[in-house]
């Protein structure tokens, strides 16, 4: 599959300022295809029907934080062998750490850059699957 050609990425953030740069940084910059959800409930009620290639999720969200939509996203079939990149403003290493215990993939650091964060995302994912 061409990492460009209909590459979906499934954006979990509560922020609409920050959901706006990286819908526009992930389908300008990218080409990728999103799907945006404020909240953890939205993301788990979107992401059967959307079948993302990786998804991109806040940890600090109000109701389900980050983890706790992790640990329900992992439950379901469609999620299988699906990347999840946790976005926080906390990357200390031993936080880093914990995420990566939890499953996920990797962390991208907030604020990031709108210009290489689909490079990223492509990096994460074709390790993942490496």
């Amino acid at each position: 599959m061409g990492m460009r050609d209909g590459f979906r990425v499934l954006m979990v953030e509560d922020d609409p300022d920050i959901r706006a740069v990286a819908h526009l940084s992930l389908t300008a910059v990218g080409g990728f295809t999103v799907a945006q959800c404020a909240s953890g409930t939205e993301a788990l009620q979107q992401v059967s029907a959307f079948a993302p290639h990786l998804v991109l999720l806040d940890v600090m969200m109000p109701d389900m934080d980050g983890p706790a939509t992790l640990v329900a996203l992992q439950k379901l079939p469609c999620m299988a062998g699906v990347p999840v990149v946790f976005m926080t403003a906390k990357v200390q290493p031993q936080e880093t750490t914990a995420y990566r215990e939890l499953g996920a993939a990797d962390v991208v650091a907030k604020p990031f850059d709108p210009m290489t964060l689909p490079s990223t995302l492509q990096a994460i994912w074709s390790q993942h699957h490496g």
